[in-house]
């Protein structure tokens, strides 16, 4: 064990978390004083299959209050970690394993994993990405910025989270910083559009707003005002279009239809292969994210098969080596979205990282569930091609210090951080 790796605190609290509603901070100390410190919280749209978290229910905090996982972590996870090396990050998972996620909760063993990480860096004073990856950690990842959330505008989607969410993609650029420029360029650009064409209020680079009901009649004029936009400055083949579908939350069982999504018109899973196919070629999307349900590893892998765009599985992989497993026997997607909070240790969102890659799919990590700006040095440890938005505010600056501190060394791949045959040529 090195000197000063050793776990001597572990301790939790219920905190707000960065989607205003109670998350897991976990603090884990060791015996040289260095601290690391992260959060757990739930995301907007949740799938099925993710890990379970411990909530206390009852009326407070409308039943999703933390405090088992809170207390689980300071009475169970603390003293079975006492003593450990932060350092060995694998065996303080495994440590945690033993006990059970479902004993804890997910959001326990999520919220301690991720800070043993931070410890453990910080005790060996190195950047939490160089840690992550050691001296092959380089490569900066295609940014974006988000544009538009809400699913009201057809009066539907109430289970969906507030998606579709659309993001700009800025891809065409030689160094992360011209991409986070040209996202902040275009996010105050879209926020002006969007009054003036729409009407709806503008909003700030970090935060984007909803289109209310009665806006538009069809997902076609917000993609025809996004291309609008790109083009106005001079991003043609720089800046694409960014899709996070969350399509099984449309599909209404008793019709056999999926109502509200992208318009009023209801749509058969046909409708939507043709709709899929209709963006890509006329429109410059370059990323659809859970274009079908959760469990419908076929429709993916026949999309994946006839587009020629990177396809991202969230809902459908939840950070599982199993089911992600299971989409490449399929040949399902050709992307896995990260959260490591849906898996709950940062060993097996690893091993869920290197099976993908070993597999030539891409792995786009995203921040939404409490890793804040700490996603970009998960980003640059692993290596990721593109990244959930994030070319702006905190998790941006701490992309731009990276690649600061990295010099010469640090790489943007551009088109190739995709996946997808249009981007491998």
């Amino acid at each position: 064990m090195s000197t000063g790796t050793a776990i001597v605190a572990v301790s939790a609290r219920q905190v707000y978390s960065d989607r205003g509603h109670p998350g897991v901070e976990a603090t884990v100390t060791t015996t040289g004083g260095a601290r690391g410190v992260a959060i757990c919280t739930a995301g907007i749209s949740v799938g099925s299959h993710e890990i379970e978290f411990a909530y206390d229910g009852g009326k407070k905090w409308r039943g999703k209050g933390v405090m088992r996982a809170v207390n689980a972590v300071n009475e169970v996870i603390a003293p079975a970690l006492v003593g450990m090396d932060a350092a060995r990050q694998q065996a303080v998972d495994q440590a945690m394993l033993n006990i059970g996620k479902l004993k804890v909760g997910g959001n326990a063993t999520a919220a301690v994993s991720a800070a043993a990480l931070k410890a453990g860096a910080a005790a060996l004073d190195i950047p939490l990405y160089q840690h992550i990856g050691g001296v092959n950690a380089c490569t900066l990842p295609v940014p974006g910025v988000i544009c538009l959330v809400g699913s009201d505008r057809y009066g539907s989607g109430a289970r969906s989270g507030g998606k579709p969410s659309y993001a700009f993609m800025c891809y065409g650029f030689e160094t992360f910083s011209e991409a986070s420029y040209a996202g902040w360029d275009i996010s105050v650009e879209w926020s002006d559009v969007l009054n003036k064409r729409l009407g709806v209020p503008k909003h700030s680079v970090t935060h984007a707003p909803g289109v209310p009901r009665g806006y538009v009649k069809d997902d076609r004029e917000i993609w025809d005002l996004m291309v609008d936009t790109i083009n106005k400055l001079g991003y043609e083949g720089k800046i694409g279009i960014q899709v996070d579908v969350a399509s099984e939350t449309y599909w209404e069982e008793d019709q056999g239809r999926y109502i509200g999504l992208f318009s009023e018109t209801p749509k058969t899973q046909d409708d939507l292969f043709k709709l899929y196919h209709l963006m890509v070629k006329e429109y410059p999307f370059v990323n659809l994210e859970d274009p079908f349900d959760e469990d419908d590893y076929e429709s993916h892998a026949i999309l994946t098969r006839e587009l020629d765009i990177q396809i991202v599985g969230d809902d459908l992989f939840t950070t599982d080596p199993v089911r992600v497993q299971k989409g490449i026997d399929a040949g399902a997607a050709n992307c896995v979205l990260l959260k490591v909070n849906q898996i709950g240790t940062i060993s097996e969102a690893l091993d869920m990282i290197q099976l993908a890659y070993r597999n030539g799919y891409g792995v786009m990590p995203c921040s939404s569930r409490g890793e804040g700006e700490d996603i970009a040095d998960y980003c640059v440890g692993i290596n990721a091609g593109t990244v959930r938005e994030s070319a702006t505010g905190p998790t941006g600056n701490r992309f731009l210090q990276i690649e600061a501190e990295l010099g010469k060394r640090a790489k943007f791949l551009g088109p190739k951080g995709f996946k997808g045959r249009r981007f491998q040529k």
